[in-house]
């Protein structure tokens, strides 16, 4: 990082903080760690000693952030810590009085946050050190991810990893001069204690304070020159086939054969990595790379729902797996992560016609329509990992998702007919989910011993042969296993829930609406479209103010169910609009209500008017105003849990175009394209979801136009032919003869069709020609599959 790393290296004396538990890894992201990484800094630090224990009687007098909404703030409304919100007000305190700004960021669910907070943010003297000596910020990062990439910038770049909780060192400029992760609250033999830290950056503060600015100047400006993403003397993206290629190498080669994914451990669902594979299988399919791409993406797909990572007993999916087998997750669960492998797991039954995926897709959304949506029809945003085992004991990791055996016995204790040796219901889905008596967990995966005995439940063997190993059909298998996972599950409701995020954000809102949108029209079920549908008035009434048509990020359940809002709003950023615009566009796709095709559109202006960088291409993560007085406006150029909102805004403008043939939407894809050229050619696996948009954006998108009448039976079967075929580069339209329609108005063309003998008509247009017409879906689906 031009030089910057070097310096960092000579006048810092600290070891790693924490076991390295976040090791970067390709392709992956900050955002998917919560562990401890490294420390870094500017301040050159002596050796330090031992400190006081978290008192026994933690202090019950609320801080400032007693005042906020966020769940994770309220958190630490109780710590004996001087707490302000991320702010005006505490920037001008840390200038007036002339000290450093402690930034905590982090997340309500993110085990590790908890982990620090118990053990350093509840000691009375580390609590008396952050109110006396420096401006104490606490920020969830969910709440402001501006705040969060930018700091996450400065880790990454002076240190060997990142991820939550951050801990970074500020100057009243709110330039960062000491960054880190997760801190122990006491040395040890390898690492440096959270006290140690406090006391060594307020020494130096004192006797070097304006060699720490310089040098945090210096880091500011290396950073600035490294994070800048912008056209230059381009004039066009690179070849698509070319960094196609080369992102299906780089995956190949870090492909798992046997158990799926794309590293050892930890391993990540990874659902951009999968969307890639199948749009790369679909332009290769006649070739052996893309029989790989494809086999590479069914087999990770199916590897998870097998794995203890998927939730066999309540569905869903956990953050990710901390071992290569799929087998033992970190326990909690995202909103973002079940959007977007319902998605994939739709897109796999459309790839393979097999049931498998499918099923997997509907339990997702089922389990968030029972355990993550609000009665308004808005989804909230996380559930914890950590929970107690039983009412009043102290939360651990897994405690809600776990098993004994002993436990399994006494739910399941039905002799099962007609096997070959005496079985009760019990060791019939012990055997096929392989619990053991001394628990299915190995001790390097429970360094704390809290999961002794317990098994996490994860597919051992196939249907057919669990049948054949006790002599059963493999139906009734079928039926004895779903019968046990439900009383499993009816006993599960019984224990303490781990906490619920119920704070919902408009951009993963609006991942779930596509969740359910795609999902709901692939299987031609409107019960699912209908939550997409409620999930869709949820955002425009809840979380977009009409007068100057701009999205909120945030919003919160309040008493009763309510819904509450902060004061002043947090307005929305890049990836809210990103985010809602493919959900509202996936949407009118699943439901052909125009309505929301026209807010899309709408959003998207407002969303250029905000984020468009006019000069160097490509949008911003941030409005400028919102982000006044951080060191860096950054574009967001990696995609890992979640897309980067620059690779969604690309496939966005160019549905956009499809939609409505307006030329800028095109000229701005392209653009944005060019701006990120540098960093597709150099590692595209780094932005597979931005990849797989460059090489729509250089093939033909198709206008696959429907004529007909929107609940008419013939046009509903023309329009579930559509759905049932993985067309990645397409848009749906309903043209329904109304010259004044909207979408009429947008294409002039439409006009032209017509329909055949009254009946709902099928025409695929490319580059403003269209096919002759189709009345019959199995002709439609020729044509679209060929």
């Amino acid at each position: 990082m031009l030089g910057a790393r070097a310096w960092l290296g000579r006048v810092l004396l600290l070891p790693r903080a924490g076991a390295g538990l976040a090791a970067s890894r390709r392709g992956s992201s900050s955002r998917d760690k919560d562990r401890s990484a490294t420390v870094s800094s500017s301040v050159p630090m002596p050796a330090g000693g031992k400190g006081s224990h978290p008192s026994s009687t933690p202090q019950r007098v609320p801080n400032r952030l007693i005042h906020e909404k966020s769940p994770y703030l309220l958190q630490h409304a109780y710590n004996p810590v001087d707490w302000y919100p991320w702010g005006q007000e505490a920037f001008d305190k840390a200038r007036k009085e002339n000290k450093p700004i402690f930034l905590s960021v982090g997340y309500s669910t993110c085990h590790w946050c908890h982990m620090m907070e118990e053990e350093s943010f509840q000691n009375e003297e580390i609590g008396r050190l952050l109110s006396e000596d420096f401006v104490s910020v606490k920020v969830d990062r969910e709440e402001r991810p501006d705040v969060d990439k930018v700091y996450m910038t400065f880790v990454q770049a002076t240190s060997s990893g990142g991820g939550w909780p951050m801990n970074v060192w500020l100057t009243p400029n709110l330039q960062p001069f000491v960054g880190g992760t997760y801190f122990p609250p006491e040395d040890g033999l390898t690492r440096v204690g959270f006290r140690t830290v406090l006391l060594r950056i307020r020494e130096q503060w004192k006797q070097n304070k304006n060699t720490l600015l310089e040098n945090s100047q210096r880091v500011t400006t290396a950073l600035l020159a490294r994070s800048e993403i912008s056209v230059g003397d381009r004039q066009l993206p690179p070849s698509a086939a070319t960094v196609n290629n080369r992102c299906f190498q780089q995956l190949d080669e870090g492909y798992d054969e046997e158990y799926g994914g794309f590293a050892e451990a930890p391993k990540f669902p990874t659902p951009v990595i999968l969307s890639f594979l199948f749009s790369y299988w679909l332009s290769h399919r006649l070739t052996q790379d893309g029989s790989r791409a494809q086999q590479m993406a069914l087999h990770t797909l199916k590897m998870m729902a097998n794995g203890g990572i998927r939730d066999h007993v309540g569905q869903g999916f956990h953050r990710y797996s901390t071992d290569r087998q799929w087998h033992v997750p970190h326990f909690e669960k995202m909103l973002y992560d079940q959007a977007q492998l319902a998605v994939a797991y739709s897109q796999a039954f459309q790839l393979s016609g097999d049931e498998f995926y499918s099923d997997v897709a509907k339990g997702i959304l089922q389990y968030v329509a029972r355990s993550l949506s609000h009665r308004s029809g808005g989804f909230y945003s996380a559930e914890d990992a950590d929970s107690p085992p039983e009412r009043g004991q102290r939360p651990k990791e897994g405690a809600y998702y776990v098993w004994t055996v002993k436990e399994v016995q006494q739910l399941l204790p039905e002799p099962v007919l007609g096997a070959t040796e005496p079985l009760t219901s019990g060791q019939l889905l012990m055997k096929h989910y392989g619990l053991t008596e001394a628990g299915n967990i190995s001790p390097s995966q429970d360094p704390k011993g809290e999961l002794q005995g317990q098994n996490v439940l994860t597919v051992r063997y196939s249907l057919e042969l669990t049948a054949a190993r006790f002599g059963l059909d493999v139906e009734a298998v079928r039926t004895l296993l779903n019968s046990g996972l439900e009383k499993l599950f009816q006993a599960r409701k019984h224990r303490p829930k781990p906490h619920l995020d119920s704070k919902m954000l408009a951009a993963w809102n609006g991942l779930m609406v596509s969740g359910y949108a795609v999902t709901g029209a692939v299987l031609g079920q409107d019960r699912l479209i209908n939550y997409a549908t409620n999930g869709a008035k949820f955002l425009k009434r809840h979380m977009f103010d009409v007068a100057s048509g701009r999205l909120m990020r945030t919003c919160y359940t309040g008493p009763g169910g309510t819904v509450e809002h902060s004061n002043p709003p947090c307005w929305g950023f890049l990836e809210d609009y990103a985010f809602v615009v493919r959900g509202l566009l996936d949407l009118y796709e699943a439901s052909q209500e125009s309505a929301w095709l026209e807010w899309a559109l709408r959003l998207q202006d407002t969303q250029d008017r905000l984020f468009w960088d006019s000069q160097g291409g490509g949008y911003f993560c941030s409005e400028a105003e919102l982000g006044a007085g951080l060191p860096l406006r950054l574009k967001d150029d990696q995609d890992g849990a979640e897309p980067s909102a620059n690779s969604v805004s690309a496939h966005n403008l160019l549905r956009l175009h499809g939609f409505t043939g307006h030329k800028d939407w095109m000229d701005k894809c392209v653009c944005l394209l060019t701006a990120f050229s540098e960093r597709m050619r150099r590692v595209p696996v780094a932005l597979p979801e931005m990849v797989r948009a460059l090489s729509a954006q250089q093939q033909t998108l198709k206008q696959i136009v429907i004529c007909g009448d929107r609940q008419a039976k013939d046009t509903k079967a023309l329009v579930q032919c559509v759905h049932s075929v993985y067309i990645p580069n397409k848009v749906l339209i309903l043209a329904d003869g109304d010259p004044s329609s909207f979408l009429s108005r947008q294409l002039p063309f439409l006009s032209t069709l017509r329909r055949l003998e009254d009946q709902a008509t099928a025409y695929v247009c490319e580059n403003q020609a269209c096919s002759v017409p189709i009345t019959d879906p199995c002709e439609l689906r020729k044509l679209l599959h060929p």
